[in-house]
């Protein structure tokens, strides 16, 4: 079934000089399992719209699978309390899958357990090389041009977005989520099942800039991310280490440029 992507809900505006009664459309959040070979891998708060576009990828962010081929079918099923978004791997990657399961159960207690856990906060990343050039003109518009693919954000006012930005095109194509992190995975994969390379754009977000946003990016084989807000250091380092550029303060036409400003300074003509 459908599931409405918000709904309008009564309240109270409190002013100064009184109140009223307001009705305010307000987004949805709902569970969606993220279930692989039967198993469920995380269940994440999630806007329930372009379940597939976030079970691909998810997939293709955490590294469960290196492209869409891997996967062998998927299915959507929807419950009373929320959603399963079920794929089934091909052999080869099912089997890798089982043997990372097998790898991180351990025994409790043992004062070593949450070793695995912190290596993956901090998991080492691929290096994107691409030699995508981005004019200043392209990352001056790129929030902008997003503000303009965001319904459910002027709808509700309490969703973020993710979108992608080709060179001299704008940004093509975008999702939204309550949650920055499944706007990114909606929007990555959209991209691969669209048969669209990351490599051949940037990233543009509508939130800070955080490690996970980063890691998402250099595994999706994205040269640049493209922010509304700040980047923490700690993901800026990362991204230096990854070879990404990152944009950040992207509004009013200007922005700040922190790893890898060559992408964006690189002599070529802004076009008007």
């Amino acid at each position: 079934m459908d599931r409405p992507l918000s709904r309008s809900m009564p309240g109270r505006a409190v002013h100064a000089d009184g109140q009223v009664a307001v009705a305010r459309s307000l987004p949805e959040e709902s569970p969606v399992a993220l279930v692989f070979d039967g198993t469920t891998q995380a269940v994440m708060m999630a806007t329930p719209g372009d379940i597939a576009d976030f079970a691909v990828g998810f997939a293709l962010s955490e590294g469960i699978i290196s492209s869409i081929a891997e996967i062998e079918a998927f299915e959507e099923v929807s419950h009373d309390r929320g959603i399963e978004a079920r794929l089934w791997l091909r052999a080869d990657r099912s089997k890798r899958l089982l043997a990372r399961r097998r790898a991180m159960a351990g025994p409790v207690g043992c004062g070593l357990c949450g070793i695995e856990s912190l290596d993956q906060a901090l998991r080492p990343l691929p290096t994107v090389d691409a030699t995508t050039v981005l004019s200043r003109l392209d990352v001056a518009r790129a929030t902008d041009a997003l503000s303009r693919l965001q319904p459910l954000r002027d709808q509700t006012r309490a969703t973020h977005a993710a979108g992608f930005l080709q060179p001299g095109k704008g940004v093509v194509v975008a999702r939204e989520d309550v949650g920055r992190h499944n706007a990114l995975d909606k929007l990555i994969g959209a991209l691969a099942q669209a048969g669209t390379d990351p490599a051949t754009g940037a990233f543009v977000l509508t939130s800070r800039l955080s490690v996970e946003l980063v890691q998402k990016c250099a595994f999706a084989g994205c040269p640049a991310l493209i922010a509304a807000s700040a980047p923490t250091s700690t993901a800026l380092r990362l991204a230096d280490e990854a070879g990404i550029t990152v944009a950040a303060f992207s509004r009013d036409g200007g922005f700040d440029l922190y790893a890898h400003p060559e992408r964006v300074l690189s002599g070529v003509a802004d076009v008007a």
